[in-house]
């Protein structure tokens, strides 16, 4: 019985480390321009351009404009981070079920990123 019951707390030990997915293993500032989330959830509606990241995915989003803020909402339970795929221009790490903002770079183009925790999690941002 107590084999039974040391064995159930370790299975829920092991679950609970595979959900947190990232959350231990944060890289503190990963790139020049290292952005962090809110502290707590916040549910306006934001006014800007949104990325949103629900179901292990990224959302579409429009054509920017250079310099623009953009939020970025993670209504999944994990952390994911949208990481930029030229070195140093962008990665902003956001905590399950909450917010960040990302600052668009200057120069137009198109802007490939992907979760640094999920790396087939892919999205472009196109600045114009």
């Amino acid at each position: 019985m107590i084999r039974l019951a040391a064995l159930v707390v370790s299975f829920f030990l092991l679950a609970g480390a595979s959900v947190a997915c990232g959350q231990a293993n944060s890289p503190a500032g990963h790139g020049e321009h290292s952005e962090t989330a809110t502290t707590s959830p916040d549910t306006s509606v934001p006014a800007g351009p949104v990325i949103t990241i629900e179901g292990m995915g990224f959302g579409s989003l429009g054509p920017v404009a250079p310099g623009t803020e953009i939020t970025i909402i993670n209504n999944d339970e994990v952390e994911h981070s949208v990481t930029s795929r030229t070195k140093g221009l962008f990665d902003v790490h956001v905590e399950g079920k909450e917010r960040a903002t990302l600052t668009a770079p200057q120069q137009p183009g198109e802007y490939a990123f992907y979760c640094l925790y999920h790396p087939a999690m892919l999205g472009t941002l196109t600045v114009k």
